[in-house]
């Protein structure tokens, strides 16, 4: 088991830290091209809905884990 050196990224890191950008990334993603398109008006609910939808994209990542 590696351990993480103070104020230093190991590869295990780096590779935690771009999993969680491409998980807030893909949210906000598909919350750009849902209103882009015209199929979602949030108005009030659009904090509630970007904190949502990358739990649920966590949740689909971890669901389809394992072997």
């Amino acid at each position: 088991m590696n351990t993480q050196i103070k104020k230093q990224f190991d590869k295990a890191t780096l590779i935690k830290i771009s999993k969680g950008a491409l998980i807030a990334g893909s949210s906000a993603l598909a919350l750009y091209l849902l209103d882009w398109i015209g199929t979602l008006e949030l108005d009030v609910l659009t904090p509630i809905v970007a904190v949502v939808i990358p739990v649920l994209v966590n949740t689909i990542k971890e669901w389809n884990k394992g072997v």
